[in-house]
């Protein structure tokens, strides 16, 4: 299948699968589990509201999510009690598959909601989404369940940037357009379809997702995005449009350090792969430049390394509470 047959064929829109009953009788016949887990960081403002919002209407008033699970990396605000506050569950990143050893990251929350978490089907949000909807769930659930070739989806949506005090509705993504789109079109071309790459939002099948390894920080969606499409293929994905999503825009200073994980996720995959090849050690020192008041300038060296975990069904303690057989017919 090319990239223009799979843009037009298996793109959808979250209004397809508003009929919540319709995804809840289907989920019954599978017989199937379904969680939500949400990556946090210091998310006080908007986790309480993301929670309840999912939970009054997917869980209580429609049975289509059995839980919804928060992992953390370690916030100094409120998030916690806010999150066990609003009915969901609340895990800290760090003290769970210890014996993996230590690492920190958005990546490294969401390899281990796979052991935290007991669906059949998993669905990540932000937990930084300040229009929050229950499409942002539905939407993405919806193809799964439909469609039995299908089992990862993946959100796209216009994304509006708040510039001063007015909110403009196109500008967002900077990275996904300025780094990994470019990317993609020039070194893995079958991924340039996907509207919206590193879209926090996303949903899988626990049969496919346990196969791939998750890098810890940033990078975690461009390595997905590559190691699915190569193991599996363009067909077993989706993607899914959720109308807009609003958010904390992010500084230039944060987006330039998310660019450089990123862009280490994609040179190790990428050489890897032998689409780029390096002759030096992938390089995990960035150096930035401070502006100070006085308006001088400084050179500032900082380290960002992103760490890979294995496919999460290579882990024994995972096999053993998910009764899998060895790994080594999975991966």
């Amino acid at each position: 299948m090319n990239v223009e047959e799979w843009f037009e064929k298996y793109k959808f829109k979250c209004d397809s699968f508003r009929d919540i009953k319709r995804l809840v009788k289907i989920k019954k016949e599978k017989k199937l589990k379904i969680s939500v887990c949400i990556p946090t960081l210091n998310e006080e403002a908007t986790i309480g509201k993301i929670i309840t919002t999912i939970k009054e209407s997917l869980i209580d008033k429609n049975k289509l999510v059995d839980e919804i699970i928060v992992v953390d990396s370690g916030s100094t605000d409120n998030t916690e009690k806010i999150v066990v506050e609003s009915g969901a569950k609340f895990y800290l990143a760090e003290k769970f598959l210890k014996s993996t050893g230590r690492a920190k990251g958005k990546g490294e929350n969401l390899w281990k909601s796979l052991y935290l978490a007991e669906g059949d089907i998993i669905c990540w949000i932000d937990g930084d989404i300040k229009n929050i909807h229950p499409r942002f769930v539905y939407g993405l659930i919806g193809p799964l369940l439909t469609h039995d070739n299908i089992k990862f989806t993946k959100a796209f949506y216009q994304r509006p940037i708040r510039v001063g005090k007015e909110l403009r509705p196109l500008g967002g993504g900077r990275v996904t357009e300025l780094t990994i789109r470019p990317l993609f079109n020039m070194y893995f071309p079958r991924l340039s379809g996907f509207i919206q790459p590193l879209s926090g939002e996303y949903a899988g099948k626990r049969e496919l997702l346990e196969r791939i390894p998750f890098f810890t920080g940033y990078g975690v969606e461009t390595a997905m995005l590559i190691d699915i499409i190569k193991k599996f293929g363009l067909r077993v994905c989706a993607q899914v449009d959720l109308k807009k999503r609003i958010h904390r825009n992010s500084s230039l200073d944060s987006l330039s350090k998310m660019a450089f994980g990123i862009l280490q996720v994609f040179a190790k995959r990428a050489n890897t792969l032998g689409k780029l090849i390096l002759v030096t050690d992938i390089r995990n020192r960035f150096r930035i430049i401070e502006h100070t008041k006085d308006r001088a300038y400084n050179l500032k060296k900082i380290v960002i390394k992103e760490k890979q975990r294995p496919p999460i069904i290579t882990i024994t303690k995972y096999r053993k509470k998910f009764k899998k057989e060895p790994s080594w017919v999975y991966v």
